[in-house]
């Protein structure tokens, strides 16, 4: 990729500027919790990656220069390729377990906070570009690298190519128990051993034979007028569940409420709360719990600015929800949004079953291709899914087939086109995370 040539000085201050436009206002409302995601960020150059989205998407803007919500023009993309539903956060770490509203545990991406409506390719460079510098912190080399990018892009094109030709959905099966290999299946099983005794162990007691949420824990009591708006929220939210989410109406019942404050990487400075539900019987083993937290604006969408994609949504709750619906096949059934003090909020079940791919001890450079492998069949399957069979209107056309005819006007181009922007990209991402440390150790951030 080629952005501007900056010296350490003026990359900085870039680097600031940016932060400013992005976590600006929740910097201002909730230092300490920006303090701890800094420190997070500063761990090391993927974690710096992670964390900063809005940086990667003001440098790819600049690459394609304009923006201003035309259609994205460069390799592969075109009036439809441009305008597909995205990840918008798609690393190497996004990839996890979930149970589906069918019951079955699968494995694949997760974190739809970023998701939004752009060009495909954008997705393609986020990942590629997460496992450059995955493979750099395992001293692969840069030939090696180049091989688990190519390895990635070759399954997405095989991926797309066969979900364009008339694959069905059940010829192309989810990562499951029953079909997924190595750390996929690890992590498959590692959830399947979780129970939800052990997180509501973790998060409630038993009070008076009732269960409810636990003091300390990061948990915060609540006011009664905080409590009565939450509580508020929770019922505009039931609105928002499909009919065929839940089949016992106890299951509506709230036990307790407490407010927790997001400390995260990407949920850093955003207000959550936490409601202990009834569960699907009267055992107390079954209580659900579920969170609203407040939804965040997309980096994408200061880039992306078609007014037509904006006013589709009726707010970032609404966005997320609708934008995982689309991309992810039977989403988590508590799934909705709401509003609270005028902020869009997203709902969604503190789950049991969720396991994230753990990257810390794949580093056999043959097990770390067999999972780049299946990562990119994982990341088409999500694009094809999200289209003019999701029953959404924002996207009215077949993605799988629009991807794969663009491709397939340069199929020797497209590895190329990931390779090249995962080495560059890797190394501005290095060197950025050693100016960002120094910005932050130097107390140059401003607000910290």
């Amino acid at each position: 990729m080629s952005v501007p040539q900056l010296n350490d000085e003026q990359r900085g201050e870039e680097i600031l500027a940016v932060f400013d436009t992005a976590f600006g206002e929740l910097l201002a409302a909730d230092p300490a919790a920006f303090r701890v995601k800094f420190r997070k960020m500063a761990a090391s150059a993927f974690a710096f990656y992670r964390g900063t989205a809005a940086l990667f998407y003001h440098d790819l803007d600049a690459e394609t220069a304009g923006g201003g919500g035309r259609i994205y023009t460069g390799p592969y993309l075109d009036e439809r390729t441009s305008r597909v539903w995205i990840h918008g956060d798609l690393h190497a770490e996004n990839f996890g377990t979930y149970m589906d509203s069918n019951g079955r545990l699968v494995f694949n991406v997760n974190d739809f906070d970023e998701a939004y409506v752009g060009p495909f390719t954008w997705d393609l460079k986020r990942f590629a570009a997460s496992i450059a510098l995955i493979g750099y912190a395992k001293a692969l080399s840069d030939e090696q690298i180049t091989e688990l990018v190519e390895v990635y892009a070759d399954a997405y094109r095989e991926r797309i190519h066969a979900l364009a030709t008339g694959a069905k959905s059940d010829e192309v099966p989810p990562f499951t128990l029953d079909t997924a290999e190595g750390p996929l299946l690890g992590a498959l099983r590692a959830a399947r051993s979780l129970t939800r005794f052990e997180l509501l162990d973790s998060m409630t007691e038993i009070r008076d034979w009732e269960r409810r949420f636990a003091a300390g824990g990061g948990s915060i009591e609540l006011d009664a007028a905080t409590r009565y708006k939450v509580l508020a929220a929770f019922d505009g939210y039931l609105e928002t569940l499909p009919e065929s989410s839940l089949s016992r109406p106890d299951s509506y019942r709230v036990k307790d409420v407490v407010g927790r404050r997001g400390i995260g990487i990407g949920s850093a400075g955003l207000p959550s709360y936490n409601i202990l539900l009834e569960g699907a019987t009267d055992a107390l083993e079954n209580d659900v719990v579920i969170y609203i937290k407040q939804a965040q604006t997309p980096a994408v969408s200061r880039h992306v600015t078609d007014p037509a994609i904006r006013e589709y949504f009726q707010h970032e709750g609404h966005r997320t929800v609708i934008s995982q619906r689309a991309l992810q096949a039977h989403a988590d059934p508590w799934l909705g949004w709401t509003e609270l003090d005028g902020a869009g909020q997203l709902v969604a079940e503190v789950s049991p079953y969720a396991v994230d791919l753990d990257w810390s001890d794949i580093d056999d450079p043959e097990e770390i291709a067999a999972v780049v492998a299946d990562l990119g069949r994982a990341t088409a399957s999500m694009h094809s899914a999200a289209d003019d069979t999701s029953g959404e209107s924002l996207v009215p056309f077949s993605t799988e087939r629009a991807i794969d005819a663009a491709i397939a006007a340069d199929e020797d181009g497209f590895a190329g086109l990931l390779t090249d922007f995962a080495h560059s990209y890797g190394a501005r991402a290095r060197a950025d995370h050693q100016i960002f440390v120094d910005l932050f150790r130097n107390g140059r951030i401003p607000g910290l």
